[in-house]
């Protein structure tokens, strides 16, 4: 077996992976994500216990207990980008041998859930909705770089998106874990969620710079497909669904929906709305 070069898998002088700074100890089988690295804290001050801490970049990890039940929270920053780094790296401490430098020969699937937040954009989606993410769809540009499997629906509405927005690329979809679906959202919306690049203009907003693409909004909220609408907007979730896919994980997106941006409104409360979303998923795992 072939081992993986110093320059490929950076690891630090105490062995642990080079962005995230933990070791495989660090890590439970079940990991709720953020990312805001402040909104670990509003996570684990619900736990039993906090047995181990890191703080490194944006990347904050707490591990503890919940109700007797080890669980991780771990902050990622924003973007997919982020959440490249965040899931290889985690995937190596789950399935590499960091001292050999070799995949092991049996894997561990990790339950990953990510508690975000997001603008709706649809009009029937009120503001304080928990939302779980079905499909995502990634209008970055990450797995141009991976040979990412997708049936034949998802190609559709990838090449769907494309001829209605007129983007220069086609955007790739990708379905979440359908069992932690059923198991953590059963009293939720079901949606579908396009995963941004930023936040700006990438979501149809215009502040000093011109949009080149002005329409998007409206051409995402109109999106039809054999039933297949649109219902909102956040920048992770794409990149979580395609790389959990390739890496064999399951991988949740839950939503707090904090705006909607066909009625221009946003949460007075946000904060109280993602408290219960974080309330809601910790009694479920």
């Amino acid at each position: 077996m072939a081992k993986i070069p110093e320059s490929e898998l950076i690891l630090n002088k105490d062995n642990s992976v080079y962005h995230l700074n933990l070791l495989p100890k660090h890590i439970s089988d079940t990991i709720i994500t953020v990312g805001d690295p402040s909104r670990v804290y509003m996570v684990s001050k619900y736990f039993d216990d906090v047995d181990f801490e890191m703080n490194r970049r944006e990347f904050i990890t707490h591990r503890g207990t919940y109700k007797g039940k080890k669980v991780t929270v771990i902050s990622t920053g924003m973007g997919t980008d982020n959440i490249e780094i965040f899931l290889t790296e985690l995937d190596a401490l789950a399935n590499i041998d960091l001292k050999k430098r070799e995949i092991k020969s049996r894997k561990r699937k990790l339950k990953i859930i990510r508690v975000g937040t997001s603008g709706a954009l649809q009009e029937d989606i009120p503001l304080g909705a928990h939302l779980v993410s079905d499909y995502a769809v990634g209008l970055d540009t990450l797995m141009c770089f991976y040979n990412l499997p997708q049936d034949n629906f998802e190609k559709e509405i990838g090449r769907g998106l494309q001829q209605q927005t007129g983007l220069p690329f086609v955007p790739y979809v990708v379905r979440g874990s359908q069992s932690l679906k059923d198991w953590i959202a059963m009293d939720m919306v079901v949606g579908n969620t396009v995963t941004c690049p930023g936040f700006y203009a990438p979501q149809g907003r215009k502040i000093r710079t011109e949009l080149r693409y002005p329409k998007l909004l409206d051409s995402l909220n109109h999106f039809h497909h054999q039933g297949f609408w649109l219902t909102n907007f956040e920048m992770e979730t794409a990149g979580y669904y395609s790389l959990g896919r390739l890496l064999g994980h399951e991988v949740l997106s839950v939503n707090a929906i904090i705006a909607n941006r066909v009625q221009n409104k946003f949460a007075k409360n946000s904060a109280e709305i993602v408290d219960n979303l974080i309330q809601k998923v910790l009694d479920r795992i």
